[in-house]
């Protein structure tokens, strides 16, 4: 299923829905761009990825890495320079976030 971007320019039911998920993960947690495709129950990450990036600015984007740890391309240094911040859990050699550790399942008790 592919979301489109809406014509007047404001944010559709999904990226509303999506923005909403990130604004929810805690401080020096993360969730892959599919993790939140999964959470909404529609979309995949490339459609998670999609909405990241025409509106995910106002968002911890940081939040939200590829599956395998990596932040979002382009902007490794700045996300980095969070998780250090966040105390996030990371991989040896401090490039990605280490995802058995610092995965949020989008539980309130977690």
């Amino acid at each position: 299923m592919t979301e489109a971007l809406p014509a007047d320019g404001e944010p559709d039911e999904y990226t509303e829905e999506v923005l909403s998920v990130v604004e929810r993960i805690p401080a020096g947690r993360v969730m892959s761009y599919g993790d939140i495709a999964e959470y909404v129950g529609r979309g995949g990450p490339r459609q998670v990825g999609s909405t990241m990036s025409h509106w995910g600015g106002a968002v911890p984007w940081w939040r939200v890495v590829r599956a395998d740890g990596r932040p979002a391309s382009g902007h490794e240094v700045r996300a980095l320079s969070h998780y250090a911040a966040e105390g996030t859990p990371m991989r040896p050699g401090g490039d990605r976030v280490d995802m058995t550790k610092a995965r949020w399942n989008g539980s309130t008790r977690d």
